[in-house]
């Protein structure tokens, strides 16, 4: 639970210390997505926490699952080539739910290109930035709020998709 160290501002001769655990495991895990509404007027963020534990394919099932049953329409799903994402249970469920979700597999190691891991990065340079929690509820409850500040942002949800050279267009 280490934060994220970036520079800041601090009154002259009062240098800013951040107070931290030692050699803590404590983790949240968090899934994401991104949709775009079909006349493309509106972008939305889902995400997904677990707590102390890592996002496997049953877990992205759930995600899957409660996803599809929020969006009305059909569904096409970019991600990257996590095994999880490529293995079981999700191929099969995939396969069988193949009128609703599409998805495509973007290239092998091309972060640049998943709008997702640029909002990770977002959050973790700014949000999140210099915030060392002492308790795992403390690193949960930042980072929904974080991420829940990230979901209400047209504006920089729209910058993350046009960053992304993907052929999505948006108005």
């Amino acid at each position: 639970m280490g934060p994220h160290r970036r520079r800041s501002w601090a009154p002259r001769g009062q240098t800013p210390v951040l107070h931290q655990r030692g050699r803590s495991r404590l983790k949240v895990s968090v899934i994401g997505a991104l949709s775009i509404s079909p006349g493309r007027h509106r972008v939305r963020a889902w995400f997904a926490f677990e707590p102390q534990a890592s996002f496997d394919g049953a877990h992205i099932l759930a995600f899957l699952r409660a996803l599809l049953r929020s969006l009305r329409c059909p569904v096409v799903l970019v991600w990257d080539r996590l095994q999880a994402h490529r293995g079981e249970p999700i191929k099969s469920w995939l396969a069988a739910n193949d009128h609703r979700i599409h998805a495509e597999l973007l290239p092998a190691y091309a972060p640049e290109l998943n709008p997702v891991e640029m909002i990770w990065g977002y959050a973790k340079t700014n949000p999140l930035a210099n915030f060392a929690p002492t308790t795992l509820d403390a690193l949960i409850t930042r980072t929904k709020s974080a991420t829940q500040a990230i979901s209400q942002d047209q504006s920089l949800l729209r910058s993350m998709l046009r960053h992304a050279p993907l052929s999505l267009r948006l108005k």
